[in-house]
């Protein structure tokens, strides 16, 4: 059974996978550096099956995508946010992905 990583608004793909690591194209590789600055823990924590639930704007910045391949790498299952940018919403579904918009009503308060 996977467990939920939650991040706020506007979590780029600079924040997923920093540029200096950004050119690998091995999944496990770019999953060894996923979050490095942001959550340094993920990259060691995160475990097949696990979502993230996010929220506005979840993948924007650069058309990076080592970043759709760090989450896959990690053994993200699917990521749920109430948006993406149209970019990292291709790379996931192309890389397979699941992204799912949720809804407005969603609060981590």
């Amino acid at each position: 059974m996977g467990r939920a990583w939650v991040f706020g608004d506007d979590v780029s793909t600079d924040d997923i996978i920093p540029g200096i690591y950004s050119l690998s194209t091995d999944p496990k590789e770019a999953a060894s550096h996923a979050f490095a600055y942001k959550r340094p823990e993920f990259a060691r924590e995160a475990r097949r099956g696990d979502v993230i639930i996010a929220g506005h704007n979840f993948g924007c910045g650069s058309s990076r995508e080592a970043a759709v391949l760090a989450l896959r790498g990690a053994g993200i299952r699917a990521v749920i946010a109430p948006s993406f940018p149209f970019i990292f919403y291709r790379n996931a579904i192309n890389n397979g992905l699941v992204s799912v918009m949720g809804t407005d009503h969603c609060s981590f308060d």
